[in-house]
């Protein structure tokens, strides 16, 4: 597996992956130690509640979300963004469609695939 992107990621050459109804992510640069992930979503669609043990930072590019951590509920728009501990309950629902910018930190190696690189 690897565990190093290459050292570009053009946006239209990068596969999207369905990631829950609604909802798809591109995978772009990563290391064992940090990922850039952007996530799409329908409205309506529905990030649910998980936890994992990775830092998340994530920043809203478009659309409304209405966002869960450890049970403080906010709604956020362009420009906006949050960031969840490890292993804090989160979940996020669309508003209206949009995209997200996560970056976790260690890599979430369960979302690489050996053939991506």
């Amino acid at each position: 597996m690897n565990t190093m992107s290459c050292k570009f990621q053009i946006g239209d050459e990068r596969p999207w992956e369905p990631a829950g109804l609604g909802i798809k992510r591109q995978v772009m640069g990563y290391d064992g130690r940090l990922m850039l992930v952007k996530v799409a979503f329908e409205q309506g669609a529905v990030g649910t509640l998980h936890t994992h043990a990775h830092s998340q930072a994530s920043y809203v590019v478009s659309g409304c979300f209405e966002l869960s951590v450890n049970n403080e509920k906010r709604v956020l728009r362009p420009g906006d963004g949050f960031y969840v501990e490890p292993d804090a309950p989160h979940e996020c629902l669309c508003l209206e469609a949009g995209l997200l910018i996560d970056a976790f930190s260690p890599a979430r190696l369960d979302f690489i695939n050996d053939n991506k690189e």
